[in-house]
């Protein structure tokens, strides 16, 4: 942490199809080595083959999922008189988000689908039914959270 200022948020454009903020920072987040575009073509992709199977519009369908995968307390660990302790903490709304966007490309990257486009939007389609490994991950850190909720009193 640093000893000096706060770092400075820097503004993110809207994706250009759909003019989306968290869109284009989803995008920003799959991207490898600065190839935006085959980022963009991939989570386009994605949306589209998602939405065609739910007949639903591709942005609303974003949103929801990411919803869905946001956790809302997980574990941190504390140091309390030499022993440490995983106390559950409640999560900030951008850290919720990251979290929700990182599990849900992480799944569709460990996934053995035929291309990233179908692996993200089988992902996406399986969050919506509430299964997948984006969920799964979801769940098992509210579940570490329920099972510690006893020491919830050490945070500070």
């Amino acid at each position: 942490m640093s000893r000096r200022r706060a770092a400075v948020k820097r503004a993110i454009e809207p994706d250009p199809q759909y003019k989306s903020v968290n869109l284009a920072k989803f995008i920003n987040m799959l991207m490898w080595h600065g190839k935006k575009a085959l980022a963009e073509k991939i989570v386009y992709g994605a949306i589209q083959f998602a939405s065609e199977k739910r007949k639903m519009n591709g942005l609303k369908l974003f949103d929801q999922v990411i919803a869905m995968l946001e956790p809302i307390v997980e574990v941190k660990s504390r140091r309390v008189g030499g022993a440490t302790y995983a106390v559950p903490i409640e999560i900030r709304a951008t850290r919720r988000t990251t979290l929700a966007m990182r599990w849900l490309i992480q799944a569709a990257r460990a996934r053995g689908d035929r291309g990233m486009m179908k692996a993200l939007g089988a992902e996406l389609l399986d969050a919506l039914d509430e299964k997948g490994a984006a969920m799964k991950k979801k769940q098992d850190v509210h579940k570490m959270a329920e099972s510690s909720r006893a020491l919830s009193h050490l945070r500070f």
